[in-house]
């Protein structure tokens, strides 16, 4: 296993049980759908996973894009929502080729970490060419330098606790301390930004960000940022 989008397509150890990953999905919808400005606003969700509750999403706006580099995942997501005419699944390469200013929010979470910091200024810069005058970029999910993975650990825990899985994620966390994702966040690593280093970076890349007041997702230790374009973007 050479990077992260063939771990995320292969069958791996990320979630503790089907619990685990359907209360995480499902908490990411209602974050996503707090961020869609209305009903008719076209969304992005770029990187977006399996995103089991896209359907959700979907129904809280006009039209939900989800775009995936992973071809397995992908090929699931084309087969789960092939029926939903609000749903499209698209590769990253084909957003190069959307119409400009066609976008009104574009999620991505926890989707940075895993990416090279050039690679995530590529990603801002499509970005920031598809989004609307006025539309939002929700960057969500990003690691601290100062937050190691035992507040990752303590989080998972937190949350099994408040909903009953914890004995699984017991066991989910030695099984992945044993798995490829070990072997990986040790040898291709995990990006980590302080929020004055996103701020810059997202500055740069021709957005006026803010950081919110609570992070997309279960993980309090992580932040998220919320980013219009800059005046004079396009």
């Amino acid at each position: 296993m050479n990077d992260w989008i063939d771990y995320y397509d292969s069958t791996h150890t990320i979630y503790a049980s089907k619990l685990h990953r359907d209360l995480h999905f499902a908490g990411l919808a209602r974050d996503i759908i707090s961020y869609i400005p209305s009903p008719d606003a076209v969304v992005l969700d770029y990187s977006c996973g399996e995103a089991l509750s896209a359907a959700k999403v979907a129904e809280a706006c006009g039209m939900l894009i989800l775009a995936e580099p992973a071809p397995g995942v992908r090929g699931r997501l084309i087969a789960r929502f092939a029926p939903n005419t609000k749903i499209r699944v698209r590769a990253l390469e084909e957003l190069r080729n959307m119409p400009e200013g066609s976008i009104d929010l574009v999620v991505m979470n926890s989707v940075a970490q895993y990416m090279k910091p050039e690679e995530l200024d590529v990603a801002f810069a499509v970005i920031r060419r598809l989004l609307r005058p006025n539309g939002r970029l929700v960057l969500g999910d990003i690691l601290r330098p100062e937050v190691g993975m035992p507040r990752d650990v303590l989080a998972l825990l937190m949350f099994a606790s408040k909903h009953g899985f914890l004995r699984d994620a017991l066991v989910g966390l030695v099984k992945t301390a044993l798995s490829d994702y070990r072997e990986l966040r040790t040898k291709v690593g995990l990006q980590r930004y302080s929020e004055k280093d996103m701020l810059t970076k997202l500055t740069k890349a021709g957005f006026n960000p803010v950081r919110a007041p609570k992070n997309i997702g279960h993980n309090r230790w992580r932040t998220t940022f919320v980013a219009r374009l800059a005046l004079g973007g396009s």
